[in-house]
């Protein structure tokens, strides 16, 4: 039997997960995609207008292959109402900051109210990250803070740089680890009417009282 030609193309995987670049213009979010997805960096890279879109596949463990496609949002106001929409098919949410700009730092938290108030009362996994940790004689956010903001919100923190490769690998190895391990206890539930999360394998069957709150947001949709 023939098979269409993405599909020899495209390698097998168990999950896929859609994960959305949040932070304002200029922190690097798609220096950091492209550094993860193609290797590389550039210098220069044009300001990103509404969305732009990526792929890559990881391996969380032999036999398990998550396809991660990734938004790369624009971090200017006159594009919000067009990145707004991304949200709600989102798994996972990378909020990044530039480390030398302490105002960047100070907009994560309505980066994050804004993204939670508009998906509720579905959820995403964030990751905190602080960005362009090559730069330490610019640094303006430290350490500790940036720790205490994420323990605030629940999340994890990683600092990377696009310029150097430090961390890039690991904090996206780090959100897509969480998303499955979201999966598995059913903090996060996947519906075929949701795009965030697809699987070719069997999901996790849930317990009751998730099953009835899974139902009971089904009602509120359908009321609307």
């Amino acid at each position: 039997m023939l098979l269409p030609a993405e599909a020899l193309m495209e390698p097998r995987w168990q999950y896929q997960f859609r994960v959305i670049m949040l932070g304002d213009s200029t922190v690097g979010k798609s220096s950091l995609l492209r550094r993860y997805t193609e290797g590389d960096f550039l210098d220069t890279v044009n300001q990103t207008v509404g969305v732009d879109f990526y792929v890559q596949f990881v391996e969380l463990k032999p036999g398990l292959r998550v396809k991660l496609q990734f938004w790369d949002t624009a971090g200017q106001e006159r594009f919000r109402s067009v990145t707004r929409s991304y949200y709600r098919n989102s798994a996972g949410g990378m909020l990044l900051f530039d480390l030398t700009n302490r105002a960047s730092f100070e907009s994560i938290r309505c980066w994050h109210r804004e993204v939670t108030d508009t998906i509720q009362p579905f959820r995403m996994v964030f990751l905190l990250v602080g960005h362009k940790s090559d730069m330490a004689g610019q640094r303006q956010v430290g350490q500790r803070e940036a720790e205490k903001l994420a323990a605030s919100l629940g999340v994890q923190y990683v600092e990377t740089s696009a310029k150097d490769a430090s961390n890039v690998v690991q904090a996206f190895q780090m959100l897509t680890v969480a998303i499955y391990e979201a999966l598995q206890t059913g903090w996060l539930v996947a519906t075929e009417a949701w795009d965030g999360v697809k699987s070719s394998v069997p999901l996790p069957v849930l317990p009751k009282a998730q099953e009835k709150e899974k139902e009971k947001q089904k009602q509120k949709r359908c009321s609307c």
